[in-house]
């Protein structure tokens, strides 16, 4: 499992791998910087940890990525590509779970508008 892999395979990848590797990493470091200051309050920090998470699974798929260009084993590249799916795994459970709560909160905001108007007549 662990063969290299070919190089008609792997030459269009020595192309592009090593500016995407540059862009995780640069995104990587955003995430874990954006996590540490919502880690700042205690409430923030249910939304920072799995930020600081996503940016240390992106690094970790970018030095994968790095370390197939290094060595063309496939391994490392599956490596890779595992890290980068928990990346957006974990990217997906918070866009939806922040999309379910400003749903609600746009609710609740127009239930306490509709009920101040009621009051008011």
């Amino acid at each position: 499992m662990d063969q290299p892999m070919s190089s008609n395979t792997a030459a269009p990848l020595q192309m592009v791998v090593p500016k995407m590797s540059g862009d995780m990493r640069f995104v990587g470091i955003m995430y874990i910087i954006i996590g540490a200051f919502y880690c700042l309050t205690i409430i923030g920090a249910v939304i920072g940890v799995p930020l600081i998470i996503c940016g240390i699974r992106l690094r970790e798929a970018a030095d994968a990525f790095g370390a197939f260009l290094n060595s063309n084993d496939a391994s490392a590249l599956a490596y890779g590509f595992e890290r980068q799916g928990r990346f957006f795994f974990i990217f997906k459970v918070l866009f939806i779970v922040g999309l379910v709560l400003a749903a609600i909160y746009f609710l609740v905001i127009i239930i306490a508008l509709l009920a101040t108007g009621l009051s008011n007549m």
